[in-house]
């Protein structure tokens, strides 16, 4: 599948859901293209798995999102663990009654006896020209979602091990795939770990100054603080991994460190998770600051289709570098 020393984030999840429907035979797979005669996926992501698992498994649906999720919850209810393929995150839109108001509430609303362990896969993400109804961050409405966890892996060893997680987990579990990211190289996954949700991974240590995002724009934040280090500027960059729950000890502890504070993520900035955050922060370290939290986002605008204009639509190193240098002015 791919050599010993790297691995893809494609190659990551295909082996994660093999290796969870090995090791539990109530695992099962639903969504559009998803079987082999289809290609698995519209990137290969379930490749191969409908010939090793069977169709009963892992199964094509109909071009139905609505119709995916309903049975994806009825399955859980009934004992099984459903990873239910949306192919874009634009088209949840079709399907958010079944997500939000069934999914995400059925466990408080039977008074725990009902559990729905479904992972509701969704990819996304601008810079392919795939345009307004085909890559929108919507990670802000099911964050807000009493009762959904928010998942955005950001390299291969995290999408696996988030991916098990997801599966074990008892509740829905919204898992975003970033495009930008499915063949980027790294690190293989370590068999059978699971990475705790709500966990967050600093995968830069830095004194002056502390970049918090995730998914693609963890990527971004992670070059710009190679160039502000060639500045002897000092980054800490957080890679949240999980954004609800975002985990605030490992957020609040490196902002205190540090005094300086950047949330950076590809949703629009206007109501996006960044507020939420900077908020959070503001509250708990104000007089330990040495600057207001700062954040940056996407305009407000659908993802554009021109090129140059995608490319002005994206949070990217450039943007993350001039804030980060405001930042360090303050």
């Amino acid at each position: 599948m791919a050599s010993a020393l790297k691995m893809n984030m494609v190659q990551a999840l295909n082996m994660a859901l093999a290796d969870a429907m090995e090791e539990d035979p109530k695992v099962v797979l639903l969504g559009e293209d998803i079987a082999d005669p289809e290609r698995g996926g519209i990137v290969g992501v379930t490749r191969g798995l409908s010939t090793r698992f069977g169709d009963k498994r892992v199964r094509t649906t109909p071009i139905s999102e609505q119709a995916i999720i309903g049975a994806a919850i009825g399955a859980a209810m009934a004992g099984y663990k459903v990873v239910a393929e949306v192919m874009l995150m634009n088209f949840t839109t079709i399907a958010m009654d079944m997500i939000v108001n069934h999914a995400a509430k059925l466990r408080f609303m039977s008074g725990g006896q009902t559990q729905v362990p479904i992972v509701i896969r969704m990819m996304t993400g601008a810079g392919f020209g795939t345009a307004g109804q085909h890559a929108d961050y919507l990670e802000g409405w099911f964050a807000h979602t009493a009762g959904l966890k928010v998942v955005a892996p950001a390299s291969p060893e995290d999408g696996y091990g988030l991916m098990r997680a997801c599966i074990d987990d008892p509740d829905p579990c919204i898992f975003i795939e970033n495009m930008p990211t499915y063949f980027v190289q790294g690190a293989p996954p370590e068999r059978a770990k699971r990475i705790a949700l709500g966990k967050a991974r600093v995968t830069r240590e830095g004194t002056d100054v502390t970049i918090v995002s995730y998914a693609r724009t963890a990527f971004e934040a992670q070059t710009a603080a190679e160039v502000l280090a060639k500045e002897e500027i000092s980054v800490e960059v957080v890679d949240l991994r999980t954004i609800s729950p975002w985990d605030r000890e490992t957020v609040f502890s490196s902002a205190a460190k540090t005094g300086r504070v950047l949330v950076a993520h590809e949703a629009l900035r206007n109501f996006g998770p960044g507020g939420e955050i900077s908020s959070s922060i503001n509250e708990a370290l104000f007089h330990r600051l040495k600057a207001p939290v700062k954040r940056i986002g996407a305009p407000t605008s659908p993802v554009p289709f021109s090129k140059p204009l995608e490319e002005a639509f994206l949070v990217a190193q450039p943007q993350i570098l001039n804030a980060l240098r405001e930042l360090m002015l303050i």
